[in-house]
């Protein structure tokens, strides 16, 4: 595995995990829209843990979500898959750190040291598929209550919160992705073929035959 790309995929798996934890807190998944209201007097906005409030003088009050199982299924699932992509992210990182060719963790096994770090491209992308479940879980709801007509409760927009959310989703996986694409190719590259080489033929001797006998330390001379 090349050390440059190792070190590119962890930047992207790094990086996108630093963003799972920002978009979790962020306050701003969905923003109350202004859409066919004559007179707005305040702005209701929503995360996955909290809903807050702001007036026209600035004023904002929040509160916590009084009960986790009074709350939709979608929010429930939601919160799940990004605690669960933020512990994957964990996993991905201290794997990609011991599999690294740069690091010195793990000895000198490199064919150990690259599986390390293609389990770690597994935990890279399964931190991505969790965030992009969730928030587009959540963008779908927030858009099915706004197009219906029917419904009587307050309508919301995508906040800022799903869109970072989606940023650090695409991350992870583009870094979990060249993790394992260059596990591959090296795995490829370590198998060299066999070439098979006949043995050598040996060429007929057409001189005369030696003796095979012991050798003798004396001419005809030494009979006379």
């Amino acid at each position: 595995m090349h050390a440059a790309v190792e070190v590119v995929a962890f930047l992207l798996g790094f990086i996108g995990w630093i963003m799972v934890g920002v978009a979790l807190p962020n306050r701003y998944w969905r923003v109350s829209t202004v859409d066919g209201n004559v007179i707005t007097t305040s702005t209701i906005y929503e995360n996955l843990w909290m809903s807050c409030a702001t007036d026209s003088t600035g004023v904002h009050n929040c509160r916590d979500f009084p009960s986790l199982l009074a709350l939709s299924g979608y929010i429930q699932a939601s919160r799940a898959l990004m605690i669960a992509a933020i512990v994957m992210g964990f996993f991905g990182i201290i794997a990609t750190l011991v599999g690294m060719q740069c690091s010195k963790v793990g000895g000198e096994n490199y064919v150990l040291k690259g599986r390390v770090a293609g389990i770690g491209g597994v935990f890279f992308l399964l931190e991505g598929l969790c965030t992009m479940i969730s928030v587009s879980w959540y963008a779908f709801n927030i858009t099915q209550e706004f197009f219906d007509p029917l419904y009587p409760g307050t309508k919301y927009e995508i906040g800022e919160g799903l869109y970072i959310g989606w940023c650090s989703a695409t991350l992870a996986l583009c870094g979990g992705a060249c993790l394992l694409c260059s596990c591959k190719f090296e795995s490829t590259e370590e198998k060299m073929p066999y070439h098979y080489q006949p043995p050598t033929q040996v060429t007929a001797y057409s001189g005369p035959v030696m003796s095979q006998g012991p050798p003798s330390h004396y001419n005809r001379n030494a009979y006379v």
